[in-house]
């Protein structure tokens, strides 16, 4: 049976990162010439991670089932990264960074790997700068630096509402440098579908060309998979059309354990849905909380259009409840405000689920500082909304027009309507301290794993970790695991492990294939998500999960009888893609529900009815709960739990208040 053991370093918290690279194993360069590495995902973890390793001089093969690494769903992260650099001289350390990502988290991260990503925030700074990445910078010349939520300084660098496009451009800029050295062999539109195992070590993949349909083994002393999240289980979200849980989910099935997986963050800064019609959810940057305000209209059920409302008859529910944050609580306290708000009756717009971000105060407030800084001493109300308006655009302006262009309203002009979408995944496949799964040669970065975010990721720190895992965490650790594989020699894809692979992966699309059914893959795909949105959305409850589990159960066996896919197997056939990864959710689906049917607790992104304060908030369990639940895949609807205990030795666990 598969134990966990995190491989924690020794010592004292501070030095533990320090320490492990002054001992870790290292292979020497012409050893490295000799190692090949697959990494599965192109995105800010893939890249760098790529890009890093190839310039290590390791042989490294890169797959993405986009046509380019930069269509890769990074390019979606607006708002910032969070580094500790202290630039403001407001505070900010190490130390803080550290503490309020495992406060945001609600006490449910690794101490240890949380530490490790708050020392290496400063240094991806600084390789971005140096990859030519246009910061926002300020008047003298030094980065400049937002607020986000879940803390009280200014620690979020940005370049103005496309931080994560341009990070992108900077890390697959690296890759490209040395895919055209030949260190890196690039293959897109190829997915993952399914991990090789040897000896019970990862030693390559099998592959699908999207293109020609032609399945394809490849060799590798490691896999590396930079898959992001699976929040598209929900049918509607934040993510990509294409971001799915298929590599993750048959590296599950092949013996790496799945953590937390019911610990999904829901965003609360999303443009409303609008209808049916809809396959994905588009969001409205966290970096939008940093200046605007939220408010719902203090009486029920009010009509009237939001610039008719005066301002004593506003409810900013954000800064009424939680005074020291006000609108810049974590996500999953801002998003079940929202929630509540509209549930009571509170909502605005057609559908009533929808609560105001509004930026009008900042408009003026930018407009009176700029009038200053022009010594205009008397400068008109239309002059003063010019200039705080050409400042909002500077800093959102991207963010506004797209708004525009979605909703037909002028957000200048009018509040925009905001309501919560599931946006980012805290659960993933476990990994200890080196990023390796459970099973040896595989590893996980990024929003693919567990490790760093707890019951809840705080905003700009996705970004941040994905680089962290690849700049300056995976070069290191890789070498503790292939420093005892540079005798073992690249094996030949034509042996039984690889052939026995292939064939079950070509059998299961037979499978899909010749169901023949009446209805399409969507079909499936939105009832799923219906399900897991009203019972393992943001909020859950006993009763519903243990309906919701059955109802999976359900699905499933009407998928695997009823599916219709149209198009030929050995073929392009986006439908069978579609299918593979819709198969996938479905069982995914079920062990989210079994996982917060298991928690008796709320903490983060994990609220469930009955266990909640008097005031509505997180209620957790520490003394039963203190733990990553770590699944292993049994068989069909079947999974075994293993607990990591969570030991804080350099924090005090507290009842989270921003209040």
């Amino acid at each position: 049976m598969t134990k966990i053991d995190a491989k924690i370093p020794d010592g004292n918290l501070a030095e533990k990162w320090t320490k492990f690279k002054s001992s870790v194993p290292l292979v020497n360069p012409s050893n490295k010439r000799n190692l090949e590495i697959i990494v599965i995902g192109s995105g800010l973890a893939g890249a760098s991670a790529a890009a890093s390793l190839a310039e290590l001089g390791y042989k490294v093969k890169v797959f993405c089932f986009q046509d380019s690494p930069r269509r890769a769903h990074s390019i979606a992260a607006q708002g910032g990264i969070n580094a500790a650099k202290n630039y403001q001289n407001d505070g900010d350390s190490v130390y803080r960074l550290f503490y309020d990502t495992i406060k945001g988290g609600d006490y449910r991260s690794r101490e240890a790997n949380v530490h490790r990503l708050a020392e290496v925030s400063g240094s991806i700074i600084d390789q971005c700068v140096a990859q030519g990445v246009p910061f926002a910078r300020e008047y003298g010349g030094l980065l400049s630096n937002r607020s986000f939520g879940g803390t009280q300084v200014q620690r979020t660098f940005y370049a103005a509402g496309q931080t994560g496009q341009q990070l992108l451009l900077g890390a697959y800029s690296a890759l490209q440098r040395q895919v055209g050295m030949g260190n890196v062999k690039l293959y897109t539109r190829h997915e993952m579908q399914d991990v090789v195992t040897i000896d019970g070590k990862a030693r390559g993949i099998i592959a699908r060309d999207s293109v020609s349909g032609a399945l394809e083994r490849h060799f590798g002393h490691a896999v590396l998979l930079c898959t992001g999240g699976y929040g598209n289980v929900f049918y509607l979200s934040t993510n990509a059309m294409g971001s799915n849980v298929t590599a993750a989910w048959k590296a599950h099935k092949k013996g790496a354990f799945f953590a937390n997986p019911c610990y999904t963050q829901i965003h609360p800064t999303c443009i409303p849905v609008s209808g049916d019609h809809q396959s994905k959810l588009t969001l409205m940057s966290e970096s939008l909380r940093n200046d605007g305000r939220i408010w719902v209209p203090k009486k029920e059920n009010d009509t009237r259009k939001a610039n008719e409302i005066p301002e004593d008859e506003r409810d900013y529910y954000l800064e009424r409840r939680y005074p020291a944050f006000g609108n810049l609580v974590p996500r999953d306290i801002a998003s079940r405000a929202a929630k509540e708000r509209c549930d009571a009756g509170f909502g605005v717009g057609s559908s009533k689920m929808a609560v105001y971000l509004d930026h009008a105060a900042d408009i003026i407030r930018y407009g009176k500082g700029e009038a200053n800084v022009h010594n205009m001493h008397n400068p008109t109300d239309e002059e003063i909304q010019s200039m705080g308006k050409a400042v909002v655009k500077e800093k959102y302006g991207n963010l506004f027009d797209m708004y525009k262009q979605i909703t037909g309203e002028d957000p200048y002009a009018v509040p925009m309507r905001i309501y919560p979408a599931v946006h980012y995944t805290m659960g993933g496949l476990w990994v200890d301290y080196n990023l390796m799964t459970t099973v040896p040669g595989l590893y996980a970065l990024g929003e693919a794993n567990f490790s760093d975010h707890g019951a809840n990721r705080l905003g700009a720190s996705a970004l941040m970790q994905g680089l962290a895992d690849g700049y300056f965490v995976i070069p290191y650790t890789i070498g503790a695991y292939l420093a005892a594989e540079i005798r073992t020699p690249s094996m030949s894809t034509d042996s039984e492990d690889f052939v026995k692979a292939e064939k079950a992966v070509r059998d299961r699309l037979d499978t899909l294939m010749n169901i023949k059914g009446s209805k399409p893959v969507d079909y499936f795909h939105k009832r799923l998500g219906k399900i897991m949105w009203d019972e393992c959305g943001m909020a859950r409850s006993e009763k519903g999960l243990k309906a919701s589990i059955k109802e999976i159960q359900a699905l499933q066996k009407e998928f695997w009888s009823d599916v219709k896919i149209p198009g030929e197997i050995d073929n392009l056939n986006p439908e069978l893609e579609k299918a593979g990864r819709v198969a996938d959710f479905l069982e995914l689906g079920e062990l989210m529900c079994i996982d917060a049917l298991d928690r008796d607790e709320s903490c983060g992104g994990h609220f469930r009815l009955e266990y909640q304060t008097e005031d509505g908030e997180a209620l957790r369990d520490d003394e039963k709960y203190a733990y990553v639940a770590a699944w292993e895949y049994e068989r069909q609807s079947s999974f075994k739990l293993h607990k990591e205990e969570l030991k804080y030795e350099n924090i005090k666990i507290a009842q989270r208040s921003y209040k």
